[in-house]
């Protein structure tokens, strides 16, 4: 009987050891190895938080007009693991989601957790379905940018994706900016506090950009390309002092609002994300070059025999002719590649590249929007280079520019000889508070002296070069440009580029203007091609900027000396 008593009481204690020690695993599994797991799921059930989204900063033109703003819209999402009735939710949902009947019964009909029904809805369809209050149907509202000019100024804008992320354009150089920080909500149902952060909207951005003189623009480039039967073209309008820019466009555009049908080429901005051959609108660097040097001057004379030797090549003019016994602004006039090869010769490789260099060639400009390349700028010693390009580079052929790099470079002898960095933001705006972006100097490249001659020389050329881009009642500065297109190891035969840069007016420029025709079929030529656009143009700019004809402005300039 004691004996009994003894083996039941040993397996009474063995029973409850084992129980213990069952007790002692799991509280160290608890404690030790699912505390982590369960502070979190008692966190999820006790604890809650909300973010809560900043606007988007608002972009607007020099005048306070809206280029990028905000809308509100609504996404439809449901969980039919939730929805007990999917034909009745159906019923009242399909007519205001404007969907299917039997297709909204199947995408209720299920046990997903997450089921996207429509995005995108207005306000008041997003308020009419909440007002049903249906289980397992959730209205999401959600801030979307919206672009009142649609593809005005597409290129410069760039656009916002659905998660809220810029690209391209001022959108993705600024999204830090732009897009604000979030706030949160916390709370505890177990504890009974709450927490709010809040959020900070983004900053506003005031640019230089001039919403009329773009759309003046856009107008008429695409008329041109039309008008000239041509793949695309750029034009870039800036301000000579200070390098804002007060229009950059580019055909074909695209609308930011419908980026996701958009073809992504579309959204590439060829003013500065493309480089070309610039053809003989360079000619006005190497003059410029020239005459700062010394080695040239207002007055030099040459004599053209129409081809030259340089590094094994013979190089000859553009029409093949020999123009004899010629003065500088003839050379600029009749476009002579041989008088421009002769001045790079007389300036030597070192200090044609150097100016070159000093204007801004082969590197970034630095202006204030994503995806600006540097283009490509051969040099001696890298092993790339060779003596025929010091020929060929004189006027524009063998070197890869950007058009904002080119009339950078030009908007520099329009200034006085003073290089400036091209910017597109005028201001940074947090409510009331504006901070200017001030205009910067980047260096003086040629002397006042050498640009106030180059400019002369370029006015007396044009009624020679190109007549079509003369404005009635104002002088013009500017260069034509006809430059052949790249291929594999060769130039296109097919293809060409046309281009016009000038400013007017040239003793006090209000504007420096490139036009940019590419593969224009109806003329390869920069006088036929791009000078008239750029006529049409300069002739509206110089009405909207209230610029007075020539002589109402050197009749006050005389009248006031």
């Amino acid at each position: 009987m004691q004996e009994k008593s003894l083996r039941r009481l040993a397996f009474i204690s063995a029973m409850l050891l084992g129980f213990m020690l069952v007790l002692v695993i799991q509280l160290v599994r608890w404690q030790a190895f699912e505390h982590f797991r369960v502070s979190k799921r008692i966190k999820e059930m006790y604890q809650a938080i909300k973010v809560i989204a900043p606007q988007r900063g608002l972009i607007k033109d020099r005048d306070g007009y809206l280029l990028a703003t905000n809308s509100f819209q609504c996404d439809v999402v449901a969980s039919p693991n939730m929805i007990s009735n999917p034909r009745e939710v159906a019923d009242q949902l399909w007519p205001l989601l404007d969907l299917p009947r039997q297709q909204l019964v199947e995408a209720l009909d299920g046990d997903e957790s997450y089921v996207p029904l429509k995005r995108g809805l207005p306000l008041e369809i997003g308020e009419a379905i909440s007002d049903l209050g249906l289980m397992g149907i959730d209205v999401r509202v959600r801030a979307r940018r919206a672009y009142p000019g649609k593809t005005l100024a597409a290129h410069v804008l760039g656009f916002v994706d659905f998660n809220g992320n810029g690209f391209y354009g001022l959108e993705e150089k600024y999204n830090g900016l732009l897009k604000g920080k979030p706030g949160r909500l916390e709370w505890s149902r177990l504890l009974g506090f709450s927490k709010l952060v809040s959020s900070q909207d983004g900053y506003d951005l005031i640019l230089t950009l001039d919403r009329t003189i773009q759309f003046m623009v856009e107008q008429e480039l695409a008329r041109g390309v039309k008008e000239f039967q041509a793949e695309g073209g750029t034009v870039i309008v800036m301000e000579p002092r200070t390098g804002a820019i007060l229009a950059m466009a580019n055909y074909p555009a695209y609308d930011p609002n419908l980026f996701y049908a958009t073809l992504p080429e579309l959204f590439v901005n060829s003013a500065i994300s493309e480089e070309y051959e610039p053809g003989s609108v360079f000619k006005i660097i190497t003059v410029a070059s020239g005459i700062e040097a010394g080695v040239i001057s207002q007055e030099s004379i040459f004599y053209d025999e129409g081809s030259i030797e340089i590094g094994e090549n013979t190089i000859r003019n553009w029409d093949g002719k020999a123009y004899g016994r010629v003065s500088l602004a003839d050379v600029l006039a009749y476009s002579l590649n041989v008088e421009c090869v002769k001045i790079s010769q007389a300036l030597g490789a070192r200090s044609f590249y150097e100016y070159v260099q000093r204007f801004g060639f082969g590197q970034l400009t630095g202006v204030d929007l994503a995806g600006e390349i540097a283009g490509e700028l051969k040099l001696p010693g890298d092993g790339q280079w060779h003596e025929s390009d010091l020929g060929t580079n004189s006027f524009g052929q063998g070197i890869a520019v950007t058009s904002l790099q080119m009339v950078t470079a030009i908007a520099a002898v329009a200034n006085d000889g003073l290089l400036m960095k091209p910017h597109i933001v005028e201001a940074i705006a947090d409510g009331e508070k504006i901070a200017p972006i001030r205009p910067e100097k980047v260096r003086q490249v040629i002397s006042k002296a050498t640009a106030h001659e180059v400019t002369a020389l370029l006015a007396e050329a044009i009624p020679k070069e190109a007549p079509a881009a003369q404005v009635e009642g104002y002088s013009i500065a500017g260069k034509t440009g006809t430059a052949q297109v790249p291929g594999h190891g060769s130039y296109r035969r097919e293809a060409s580029i046309a281009s016009f840069v000038g400013y007017a007016p040239p003793d006090d420029p209000a504007f420096v203007m490139l036009v940019k025709v590419d593969n224009p079929r109806a003329s390869p030529w920069g006088s036929k091609v791009a000078a008239p656009i750029f006529k049409r143009i300069a002739e509206r700019l110089l009405s909207i900027l209230g610029v007075p004809p020539d002589y109402v402005r050197l009749a006050c300039a005389n009248s006031n000396g």
